[in-house]
């Protein structure tokens, strides 16, 4: 479906309500001129992923501290003016399935995967999202994995071209801002670690166990051992699922450290020539407490696959 020419835009929520078994339809042009609410839901073909309405806000980025090396500041005031609409969980694989299907885009293989007989990471060269080294197959809800920045801009890309809509990646700013969730703690859910298996998909004492970790972990009983179906957890203040924990998400910056002095109103932060390495954000199932922060930042080369990366999308409303 061509939404230049037909858009099917259902709105699942009004005015953050959810409206269940009921959907709203409008052509594009209609879209365009509504003033649509905060939490409204958007998704613009049956198969397009949902997305949900962010509004505009204020809120501190970064963390005067971090790793050796990976120093997350300075902070700073970060002004976001417009509207905004993310997608309310990361990309499936039965979503990046059909975009492989339909566009032609080839499968990257080489993915870097954990053995967990002998405690190490290193590529594997038939690895890819059709096997990101889950020792299963993979499932049709659970997030697109070992995908790199160069397949996920690939993917908006055709999404945008698809639907008629633009779509890009989430911007660092734009996903520290959700990811936040409206808090100043260290995590969306409070400073504690005790509870965070109650509100992500983490690494806790079954998966310390079962993967033999040699790095900290939750003190807390995790629900999965692995990835976990996209919203298997309640969702954040702003209506979007799995923000933190279960698959790290490319964003669209480049990795500069320390952040520049601009820009701070919510769009990208870019290299003046070429970018050696792109940010990551949100921690998975198997990532260490300190990494799972929202001012934590990842940073990996555009080609590169990892078998806990995957992918959320913003659409663009203005």
């Amino acid at each position: 479906m061509n939404s230049g020419r037909q858009s099917g835009v259902a709105l699942l929520a009004i005015l953050g309500l959810a409206v269940t078994g009921t959907a709203w339809s409008a052509s594009a042009e209609t879209l365009a001129t509504t003033q649509l609410p905060s939490g409204a839901i958007i998704q613009d073909c049956a198969d397009c992923p949902e997305v949900v309405v962010i509004p505009p806000g204020e809120f501190r980025m970064g963390y005067d501290g971090g790793e050796e090396g990976r120093y997350e500041g300075p902070e700073r005031d970060v002004t976001i003016g417009y509207a905004f609409a993310l997608g309310r969980y990361a990309i499936t694989n039965a979503q990046y399935a059909r975009f492989i299907e339909h566009s032609g885009h080839p499968t990257s293989t080489g993915c870097n995967t954990w053995d967990a007989s002998s405690g190490q990471l290193g590529r594997q060269p038939d690895s890819s999202w059709r096997d990101p080294g889950h020792g299963r197959p993979i499932r049709d809800d659970e997030p697109v994995v070992c995908i790199s920045w160069l397949d996920a801009q690939a993917y908006v890309q055709w999404l945008s071209e698809t639907t008629g809509q633009h779509y890009r990646l989430p911007t660092e700013a734009e996903w520290e801002y959700v990811a936040r969730n409206r808090t100043t703690t260290k995590f969306p859910w409070g400073d504690d670690t005790a509870s965070a298996c109650d509100h992500a998909n983490v690494p806790g004492t079954r998966t310390a166990e079962a993967w033999g970790l040699a790095w900290s972990h939750f003190d807390c009983e995790d629900r999965f051992v692995g990835l976990a179906p996209v919203g298997a957890f309640s969702p954040n203040s702003f209506g979007v699922y799995d923000i933190i924990g279960n698959a790290w998400e490319w964003v669209e910056d480049c990795y500069l450290v320390p952040y520049p002095d601009t820009p701070v109103d919510g769009s990208a932060a870019l290299a003046a020539g070429d970018c050696d390495r792109r940010s990551v954000r949100g921690g998975s199932w198997i990532t260490a407490p300190f990494r799972q922060r929202p001012s934590w930042r990842g940073r990996d080369p555009e080609p590169h696959l990892s078998f806990i990366f995957g992918v959320r999308i913003v659409r663009v409303l203005q």
